[in-house]
């Protein structure tokens, strides 16, 4: 006989191609949507103000290429078509069904669309899982006959979905408006929201290529979505609007892999602090809901819009201009007021307004008057006109110390503001030529009657702001983008000498013996230990002689700190003691600590004392970790000690983090210079601390019991001497 071992290891080749199936399924099973060769209504009205009816006009009123048949077992004719009693009775095969019947008749209408050979349907019936327990059980029910048939569905609970290319002209929705054609995508969690971003995309000339409400996400979610526009040749731009996640992880992978050539970006509702909140971890307290969403985002090249507002302003400059190289940016003007408002935005936003080079100063000398600043903002004062917009933007822009180029104006009777509009993008074009390709350009014409719609000339279109804080906040954001988009991927490292195994009996074990809570000093000890995480020599003793002993043995001076799963804030309890110096002042501290305990009745928290050696020099920081209900386990990093409660300079990661994220962690809090080495105080070893972060985090990857984690302080020790944790916690509850 033959016998073959294969691994059920996953692997970085098997996970790729896992990827690239699931991928390639999501997408040819979403095309029905979009490119059906014919559309059915099922519960099509006669009645205009209907669903059935508003649905079935909206298909027939954009000029939707294909067949479109009515359903409806009462009328032989709606408007100019034909209708028909049922699925069975048409002449042909239909690719998409529309449903919009009362709830409890949707289930027998999916029967007959399997038996008719559907392969997608769009239920807009509202009454499901957002209605209560019945409704739950009723879209489980109607999910499972979907899945059973072979069959995809967005919904229910849905406006619909539409397809602006005019190949198609698909609107299979309610939505009265029609956007125009372009490279942008939607997906919004809200129906009726869905209505008011189709209706503001086209006040806003803003093109779309297609768009979906997924109502309850109960087959076709926000995920399924990525991946079909990742394919799809249409779409340049892909907007969400979320309110929940249903799979972050799922998300976040498929999000990491889109943002690397096509922007995504999200508006996510729901800012407040959500989910628990441990009172014994300073990570649980300081991390919430909403902080996770930032990670999950940054991590994944996500851009977060604040608001629906912002998120049209970024997908403006997205669609429309290409990708900043760099933070550098120009700012030209014909209002020093709007120049400065500017300015101060972009500084906020992260963006360099840095003076001008003298060869471009002396450029824009040759024709501006001397009353006119070419340092940056360039203010052109209000006497500029046309012929001056033109040639200061192609100077500008083609300038090799400027990025990025934001042009403000504002009406003052001298130049007409469409003919500017022409100017910049005739200077725009000129500069194009001159080097000035791949380098956005922003605008604000501050006239109400182009604000917030691009400025177009021949071929090219420039995104037009209604204010100057808007425009340098979207450029802000591109350049983020841009950044991570070009750095490359980080890695998530494997280490040789964790053993997950041990720590996951321990904690397991522990849990067996007392159930969830915080683990034995010994304990934590212990799984740190598993993972090679740096600690001092120390122990736990449990008599005054023992820790005496210990102490001599490790040298003196030491620290003397309670040893107990109840009291966690040890030091506020009085159940710290630092700096001794002898063995009496050993025994002494013992006294007092147990004293204490006598005292305040709780005799039975004392597991004994932790005897450590006192570590002279270096700067305090933390690493934790918490559970978020929805995102996993969430790292947190900062400054150590009470900085950590007082100052909230912290940094949040979703794991599992990459090589370069734990570099970004410690490069992103404000005390990054004291690491750095301030004021002669001599830098940490700022490879320790990542490697540090990487361990911690495979842990809680390894170890799912692991509910929360608190390394606090953590001493880095000057470059190649390491770090120590010095406290530590760890809170464990049984997996469900």
């Amino acid at each position: 006989y033959v016998e073959i071992d294969l691994s059920v290891i996953p692997s970085e080749a098997s996970v790729a191609r896992a990827e690239l199936r699931d991928r390639v399924l999501t997408t040819t099973s979403l095309l029905p949507f979009f490119q059906p060769g014919a559309v059915a209504v099922i519960g099509a009205s006669r009645n205009p103000a209907n669903i059935g009816g508003r649905i079935l006009n909206a298909l027939t009123a954009n000029g939707f290429i294909g067949p479109i048949y009515p359903i409806n077992p009462h009328a032989s004719s709606i408007g100019s078509l034909t209708a028909y009693p049922s699925l069975q009775s048409l002449p042909q095969n239909v690719d998409l069904a529309v449903v919009a019947v009362p709830r409890d008749a949707v289930l027998r209408v999916i029967d007959d669309c399997a038996a008719r050979g559907v392969r997608a349907v769009i239920v807009i019936t509202a009454g499901f899982a957002e209605s209560g327990a019945d409704g739950r059980e009723l879209q489980n029910r109607l999910l499972e006959k979907i899945r059973g048939y072979g069959m995809r569905m967005v919904g229910p609970n849905c406006m619909g979905l539409l397809n602006a290319d005019p190949a198609v002209r698909l609107n299979a929705s309610f939505a009265p408006d029609f956007p125009p054609f372009g490279r942008v995508a939607f997906c919004s969690q809200s129906g009726a929201l869905g209505l008011a971003i189709i209706s503001l995309a086209r006040e806003r000339e803003l093109g779309l290529s297609s768009f979906v409400s997924v109502g309850n996400k109960a087959d076709v979610s926000s995920n399924d979505m990525l991946q079909f526009w990742e394919e799809d040749k249409n779409t340049g731009v892909i907007l969400l609007y979320l309110e929940s996640f249903g799979n972050p992880r799922r998300f976040a992978r498929i999000a990491h892999r889109v943002s690397r050539h096509k922007p995504i970006v999200a508006v996510k509702a729901g800012r407040t602090r959500a989910g628990r909140r441990a009172a014994g971890s300073h990570t649980a307290a300081l991390a919430a809901s909403d902080i996770a969403v930032d990670a999950l985002f940054h991590q994944t090249g996500v851009i977060r819009a604040e608001t629906l507002d912002e998120m049209f302003d970024i997908a403006a400059a997205l669609s429309l201009q290409p990708l900043p190289a760099g933070r550098r940016v120009a700012i030209l003007t014909n209002a020093g007021g709007l120049g400065i408002l500017c300015a101060d935005s972009c500084e906020a936003a992260g963006l360099s307004v840095q003076e001008l080079g003298e060869t471009t100063k002396n450029q824009l000398r040759t024709f501006l008057p001397a009353t006119a600043s070419v340092a940056n903002p360039v203010d052109m004062i209000a006497s500029a006109g046309v012929e001056d917009f033109r040639k200061a933007v192609e100077i500008l822009l083609a300038a090799p110390e400027v990025d990025s180029l934001i042009v403000l104006t504002i009406h003052v009777g001298l130049a007409d503001t469409t003919e500017i509009g022409r100017a910049i993008c005739a200077g725009v074009r000129a500069a194009r030529r001159r080097g000035g390709n791949g380098k956005p350009v922003l605008t604000c014409i501050m006239d109400k009657a182009i604000a917030g719609k691009p400025i177009r000339a021949d071929d090219e279109q420039l995104p037009n702001y209604a204010f100057p804080e808007s425009a340098a906040r979207v450029l802000g954001k591109l350049a983020r983008y841009a950044e991570w988009r070009n750095q490359p991927p980080g890695i998530v490292p494997d280490f040789d000498d964790i053993h997950p195994q041990t720590a996951r009996a321990l904690c397991r074990k522990a849990l067996q013996e007392s159930g969830a809570g915080w683990l034995s000093v010994e304990q934590t000890r212990s799984v740190l230990s598993a993972f090679a995480l740096p600690l001092p020599r120390s122990g736990v003793c449990r008599t005054p002689e023992e820790a005496a002993a210990l102490a001599q043995d490790i040298g003196f001076p030491v620290a003397l700190k309670l040893a107990s799963r109840q009291i966690v804030h040890k030091s506020e309890f009085g159940g710290v003691r630092l700096n001794l110096q002898d063995g009496s002042a050993v025994v002494k501290a013992f006294g007092e600590i147990r004293d204490r305990l006598v005292k305040e009745r709780k005799l039975d928290a004392f597991d004994g004392v932790l005897v450590q050696p006192m570590i002279a020099g270096g700067v305090e920081l933390m690493v934790g970790v918490t559970e978020d209900p929805l995102f996993g386990p969430l790292i947190g990093f900062g400054l150590g000690g009470i900085h950590v409660e007082i100052l909230k300079d912290i940094c949040f990661r979703v794991t599992p983090i990459t090589d370069r994220d734990a570099a970004e962690m410690v490069r992103s809090i404000r005390g990054y210079r004291l690491l750095e080495g301030y004021r002669g105080h001599p830098p940490a070893d700022i490879p320790a601390i990542e490697d540090l972060l990487l361990r911690v985090a495979r842990l809680v990857e390894e170890v799912p019991e692991i509910s929360e984690l608190d390394l606090n302080p953590i001493i880095a020790l000057p470059p190649g001497q390491g770090c120590l944790i010095v406290d530590a916690r760890i809170h464990v509850t049984p997996l469900h």
